[in-house]
Parts: C-alpha cells; structure tokens; sequence
C-alpha cells in the first residue's frame, strides 16, 4: 500500500506537464486566444463558438431545428450595412400594405384610381397627376381629363387594365367609372390580386436578398467561412420573418374580402 501510495505521488506534476493539458489555439479565434479555459480573452470566441454550434446543427439536416442568428450589425459594418437591408425588406412589406388598402378593396375609392399608371406619348403618369378623380354618387366615379385631353384615351385604357373590374365610359374629357357591385364573382377576383400583388412583392424581397448576399460573398477572400455562413444565415432569416408576415397579411386580406 505504501509502495502505491508513493507511485502515485509525482502523477500531478506529471499531469500538469502534459501536452494533452497545453492551452490550444480554438480554430478560427483571434490570434494569441488560448483555449477555453482561459478567461481572459473572450474576444471573438463566443463568435466562434456559436458559429461551429450552428454549423453542426446545420449538419443534421433539413428538417432539424437550427439555432437563431442575431448578429450585432456594428461588428459586421465593414461588411455590409444589415439595418439598411431590414430597412429594404420592411419597405417592400409597407409597399403590400399600402397597395392592399388603396388598391385592393370591396369597395372602389376615388383613391384607388389614383395610382394607375397612364402609358402617354410623353412617358409614364399616375392617373391623379392627369386627371381630377371625384366620387359622383357610391355607384360612380369621375376622372375629368379636361387638363390632358390628348390622354384621354390612354387613361380610359389604363384603368380598363389596371385588374380592378372596372368599365369606364368616355364623354368627351369625362371618364364615367361605375363602380361595380360587390359580387362573390368581384370579391373572388379581388382575392386573386391580393395574392398575385403578395407573390409580386416576394420576388421583390427576393432581389433584395439576393443582392445583400452577393455583398457578403465579396468578402469570401477577406473574413472567415464561418462569418460569411453566418451572415447568409441572418439575411436568410430576416427574409423568411418579412415572407411570414407577408402571409399574414394576405390571410387577413383574403378573409377580409372573402368573408
């Protein structure tokens, strides 16, 4: 027993001095960053760290849960600017908003007319830049085109195909718009606008997206794998929370409209 005790006795010494114990550089962590058991130098660890989290989760395969990215966007500004993307990505959504609530309607406003795009031999107007829109009665709406008479017809035929089903009818510079009677047929085909206006907006968000990422591959040479993975990721996921809210907002128009 004595003989074993005294075997053991040098084994700390030994243990402290064995390389397997040795402080290692984490792959990926700043220069001069030992391994996790020192404490002292968290810079960029918990950055690494999270990144090889997700890297392995990401490794499971779809249909796996995957660890939420938020990263600071004062640390990747050299990058590219993520509160400017936010801001892309949120302005497409108000744009659905704001076309879900002037356009897309039971009932027709003189305000829906206003931004109907008229095609005239001097470019592109909305048709409230060349016509006086007012409401005659709740049946009717009049575009006075007494200003630009030679857009007359370029008017009458703009909101003929602006998807609204809507008929006007020419009396010299007056356009006379009924405005149609709120049908299941009427109320169907707004719905299908909803969501054809909602799919118009995705892609929009698309490009955005696509054009944030193609900005972040540009580094590829100059940060980590891992940075550009995770910056993908945050772009990715900031797009996939604007499609979601864009699907909520296409259901309540939808049931709005659909009863």
């Amino acid at each position: 027993m004595a003989l074993a005790l005294r075997w053991l006795r040098p084994l700390p010494s030994l243990l402290h001095r064995s390389p397997l114990l040795l402080p290692r550089a984490l792959p990926g962590a700043p220069r001069g960053c030992p391994a996790l058991i020192f404490e002292g130098c968290s810079q960029g660890v918990h950055q690494v760290l999270l990144s090889r989290q997700l890297a392995t989760k990401k490794a499971k395969g779809k249909g796996q849960s995957q660890a939420k990215v938020n990263i600071s966007a004062a640390l990747v500004e050299d990058i590219i600017n993520l509160e400017e993307t936010n801001e892309d990505m949120q302005a497409v959504i108000e744009a659905l908003k704001e076309d879900f609530s002037r356009n897309i309607s039971v009932r027709t406003s003189p305000g829906a007319l206003d931004h109907i795009t008229v095609m005239t031999k001097d470019g592109k107007f909305p048709l409230n830049q060349l016509g006086q829109i007012s409401q005659k009665s709740p049946q009717l709406i009049i575009v006075n085109m007494t200003s630009f008479p030679e857009s007359t017809a370029a008017a009458m035929k703009a909101i003929r195909e602006s998807g609204m089903n809507l008929n006007p009818e020419v009396d010299g510079t007056v356009i006379r718009v009924p405005v149609p009677k709120v049908t299941r047929e009427h109320r169907e085909n707004l719905a299908k606008l909803a969501k054809q206006s909602t799919n118009k907006s995705k892609e929009a968000l698309r490009k955005v997206r696509s054009k944030s990422i193609s900005q972040v591959k540009k580094f590829k040479s100059k940060v980590s794998e891992d940075t550009i993975w995770l910056l993908e990721k945050q772009i990715q996921q900031m797009a996939d929370e604007a499609v979601a809210e864009m699907d909520k907002l296409l259901a309540a128009k939808t049931k709005e409209l659909l009863g």
